[in-house]
């Protein structure tokens, strides 16, 4: 087979729905405040892929970009 021809890995830092339907019911639910809301949250499935992603990769939490795809993914 040619590298780069055949199903798509997932990367380790991905997170799968089975999985995280599972890791969701772990978290609190956290409701907006309507007085000072300040910042709108981000999803917790992509900070917690952000998490792995820094653990899978070493790098440093400055270095890790806000908007970064490949977090995303």
């Amino acid at each position: 087979m040619i590298r780069g021809c055949g199903v798509a890995r997932p990367k380790p830092w991905e997170v799968d729905d089975e999985l995280w339907a599972v890791i969701e019911r772990l978290l609190p639910k956290v409701e907006r405040r309507t007085r000072h809301p300040g910042r709108k949250r981000h999803p917790d499935r992509l900070v917690f892929q952000g998490v792995l992603f820094v653990l899978h990769t070493g790098i440093a939490w400055e270095h890790l970009r806000r908007n970064s795809a490949s977090v995303r993914a």
